[in-house]
């Protein structure tokens, strides 16, 4: 049975992805291993994460009418997604995003936004009633910071749960931190929103406390191999991830995200959905690739 709708805005993007030893330094070509093409994006990633988990998915997002937009759209709905709210801009070409990934599964990459950055707010306004009807709203900021403010107050306004995946990170408006109920940051992303250096639980805990004093009442400090930091009702908890070998990290965070969104949407409580979103992402960074790294629900122990 399949929960409360989950409405994501967010990104669409075509991966282009490159296998290698290790990372180019800046100015050096070399030569790598195998190329393959994924359906990417971190609203896409998130919104197939949450749907192969059991959620009930609405994803609002831009694309191109080129050969990747019709073709991301067909895969999001063969993930079951509702794609009504998906616009085609007739002008702008859908995202690119090139990767490349080393052996440790550490990545590279650069993104071309195309029509992901044409998502406005008057594209938001079409389909209010569709947040407005959801149980969670899940954004993250490859679209225009507008475009997300503007999302959030429409959720906030009808007392619906957001939670910002601030990635790629960058300063964020008061507006959008007030109608922000749960921020989940990685350490880096940390970091750069709070000024703080986050290499320990130490520093994680600093960085949370900032982040909570800005407005947004639930901290999930993401901690790559050791799981997650989490801030709820002023108790933090540590939540530690299985132990695996690392094959590929693109989108482990989508994976986080999308995941606790469906626990939430089930009404599990904050330190039992973090620990399902962890193991969740534990099992995506064993495969490589972005969607087709995601668990299906039956895969979560």
């Amino acid at each position: 049975m399949r929960n409360s709708s989950i409405v994501i805005v967010g990104s669409s993007n075509t991966d282009m992805v490159i296998k290698a030893a290790r990372l180019p330094a800046p100015g050096e070509t070399i030569l790598g291993g195998n190329f393959f093409m994924n359906a990417g994006g971190k609203g896409a990633n998130q919104a197939v994460a949450a749907a192969r988990l059991g959620g009930k998915v609405l994803f609002i997002a831009k694309t191109g009418s080129d050969i990747f937009g019709k073709q991301a759209i067909l895969i999001l709905r063969k993930e079951g997604i509702d794609v009504s709210a998906i616009l085609q801009d007739k002008k702008i070409p859908s995202g690119i995003a090139l990767i490349t990934v080393d052996d440790k599964g550490e990545n590279s990459i650069v993104v071309a936004s195309g029509a992901n950055a044409a998502l406005l707010p008057a594209d938001i306004k079409k389909v209010k009633l569709s947040i407005e009807s959801a149980s969670i709203l899940l954004m993250q900021l490859e679209t225009p910071l507008n475009t997300i403010s503007y999302s959030a107050s429409v959720a906030t306004a009808k007392k619906i749960k957001t939670i910002l995946n601030p990635a790629p990170a960058c300063e964020l408006p008061d507006e959008l931190l007030k109608n922000t109920s749960i921020i989940t940051p990685n350490e880096k992303e940390a970091e750069l929103l709070t000024g703080i250096p986050v290499n320990n639980i130490s520093s994680a805990k600093q960085a949370a406390l900032v982040l909570h004093q800005k407005g947004i009442p639930t901290v999930i400090i993401t901690l790559g191999a050791k799981g997650a930091l989490l801030y709820h009702e002023n108790k933090f908890s540590e939540i530690n991830t299985a132990k695996v070998k690392a094959v590929d990290t693109t989108a482990a965070g989508d994976v986080f995200n999308g995941a606790l969104a469906v626990a939430l949407a089930e009404n599990t409580p904050m330190q039992n959905a973090v620990n399902f979103a962890c193991k969740a992402a534990s099992i995506s960074v064993t495969r490589l690739g972005a969607q087709t790294s995601i668990p299906f629900r039956k895969e979560i122990k």
